[in-house]
């Protein structure tokens, strides 16, 4: 069977986009025929999932599971999630779909964090990514300490003014946030909303041995596994 990789997104299209654009640039091809085969799912009515998970807001699971059949349907045989709080029904989705291959944002980024000899890693992510521990579980079983913000209001209205085409203000909140985390002895950044590589862009650039861009390190290893390595 042919090797075709399915982007499940719409969370937000801005972030499925990016993701696109990392596979591109990330493909080292020399042709259109050397890059990566994608088919991409990028429907954005699926329900806020921080809503979900925190306010008793609309189930996005429904909308998870369709859109994945689409992509399956339409010839998808390895599924990327283009959402890091989306992760918290990973297993379910691997479970209703057990000959699909999936790969965890969540498992790759930590083991990218681990492999680089850091052992204090900061976390900038959604309020419903860190209640569900999503990052901290995985941080602290590979071994390492986890850091997150004592106060995650400034990243969560980061995130949505990014959203909303609010750009400067949302780089400035989220310039603050991260200064704390390494004020309280983080040495390393995960990115682990798909907002956030986008908003800390040019910083992530001038400084990239102090992040791990959740996106990149998963479109690395999807494009690993296209090729067989």
């Amino acid at each position: 069977m042919k090797k075709l990789i399915g982007i499940l997104g719409g969370m937000g299209p801005m972030a499925t986009a990016d993701m696109f654009l990392k596979f591109i640039h990330s493909a080292n091809a020399t042709s259109d025929q050397t890059h990566i085969p994608l088919i991409i799912s990028s429907i954005p009515d699926v329900p806020d999932r921080s809503a979900f998970l925190l306010d008793n807001g609309d189930d996005p699971y429904p909308y998870l599971f369709d859109y994945t059949h689409h992509l399956v349907k339409a010839g998808a045989t390895c599924v990327v999630i283009a959402c890091n709080t989306a992760h918290y029904w990973f297993d379910r989705l691997q479970a209703d779909f057990p000959n699909l291959t999936m790969l965890s944002m969540i498992e790759t980024a930590v083991q990218v964090a681990k492999n680089s000899g850091q052992t204090n890693i900061g976390i900038l992510a959604t309020n419903a990514t860190l209640a569900t521990n999503l990052y901290k579980t995985s941080i602290e079983q590979a071994g390492l300490n986890y850091i997150a913000p004592d106060d995650n209001t400034k990243v969560m209205q980061s995130i949505y003014l990014y959203k909303a085409g609010k750009i400067d203000e949302a780089i400035t909140l989220m310039k603050d946030e991260q200064g704390k985390l390494f004020d309280k002895g983080a040495s390393l950044i995960i990115m682990g909303c798909t907002e956030v590589p986008l908003i800390l862009a040019q910083d992530a650039k001038e400084n990239p041995n102090a992040y791990i861009d959740a996106t990149q390190v998963l479109v690395n290893r999807a494009i690993l596994w296209y090729r067989g390595d």
